[in-house]
């Protein structure tokens, strides 16, 4: 599909170019976008699904990367990823991250737009992990006030990712899923469903990740990841599950995935691969098992589109 350029019409005469034809991601699977997989992706004509981009990995002017994904996003849809926001934070939002976050949207015209909850910088001093946070009226109230004014400086619906998680705080008082559906409420967002984050913090908190779906908000996903993990021992020799990234989707979380896909319909899922990447054909092949999924769901279910 060729690049086009069309007019919108804005108020008081004004017109705005799109750079980018817009395209729908329902009822589609789609990989994170690696630069290793960039030649072979061209090689084909293009195909069904998307990719996905970290925000924080395109926050320069120019250069190879954003003409790399220029070319992707010419003939796929692409979703922007942040990992940086620190929403979960109780400073404000840092205003020039922000703001590159704001032009990164707007350039590329992205389908979907997402976040985690979590956080990652303390007044000055940024951590390179997307930490828990204490589920309470506190944490709510600067969560919901940073998913605002995100949304409304990006002018955008943003999808908030569950985290996985390793530790529990004494000062939660409220469940992961009740807060999250209170963020919605409050403030209008939509929801990631991470299904490789829901089995990982179900296996490390010892609970049935099931039960945890049964409380999840589940008419507010508007997209689903699906990913690898790695199994460590702690010091006291028990197992812990890591969610790495680093291998591909395990069976039990794809038994999970079509359980929630057999609820929800076919949702726009990704498939996250960020460390020991295989060639392009091993995760597009995973992809595809994805979209097997979708498709025989979307048969009989009502797709969804992630703008809707």
């Amino acid at each position: 599909m060729a690049r086009t350029h069309l007019i919108r019409q804005q108020p008081a005469g004004k017109a705005e170019t799109l750079r980018f034809t817009p395209h729908r991601v329902a009822g589609q699977a789609g990989t994170s976008f690696k630069p290793e997989h960039f030649a072979a992706i061209l090689e084909d004509p293009p195909q069904q699904g998307f990719f996905e981009v970290h925000a924080e990995n395109y926050m320069g002017a120019g250069g190879p990367a954003h003409a790399a994904l220029e070319s992707i996003r010419r003939d796929y849809p692409v979703s922007i990823h942040g990992v940086c926001m620190s929403l979960g934070g109780p400073s404000p939002l840092d205003p020039q991250h922000l703001e590159r976050f704001r032009i990164l949207v707007e350039r590329y015209e992205p389908a979907m737009v997402s976040e985690h909850l979590a956080w990652s910088t303390h007044e000055n001093v940024f951590f390179n992990d997307l930490l828990p946070l204490p589920y309470n009226l506190t944490t709510l109230l600067h969560v919901c006030e940073h998913v605002d004014r995100m949304q409304s400086t990006i002018g955008r619906r943003i999808f908030l990712e569950n985290p996985s998680t390793y530790v529990a705080f004494d000062h939660s008082t409220i469940s992961e899923t009740d807060f999250l559906a209170e963020v919605v409420r409050r403030t209008g967002c939509g929801l990631l469903l991470d299904v490789n984050n829901v089995f990982v913090s179900a296996a490390n908190h010892r609970f049935p990740p099931i039960t945890y779906l049964e409380t999840f908000p589940l008419a507010a996903v508007g997209e689903v990841h699906l990913a690898g993990h790695a199994e460590q021992v702690d010091s006291e020799g028990q197992r812990v599950l890591i969610d790495s990234h680093d291998g591909p989707v395990a069976d039990a979380v794809w038994q999970l995935y079509e359980t929630i896909i057999t609820r929800c319909g076919p949702v726009p899922t990704l498939i996250e691969w960020d460390s020991e990447i295989p060639d392009w054909p091993v995760l597009r092949a995973e992809a595809l098992a994805a979209q097997e999924i979708l498709d025989r769901h979307g048969a009989t279910g009502q797709v969804r589109d992630a703008a809707e």
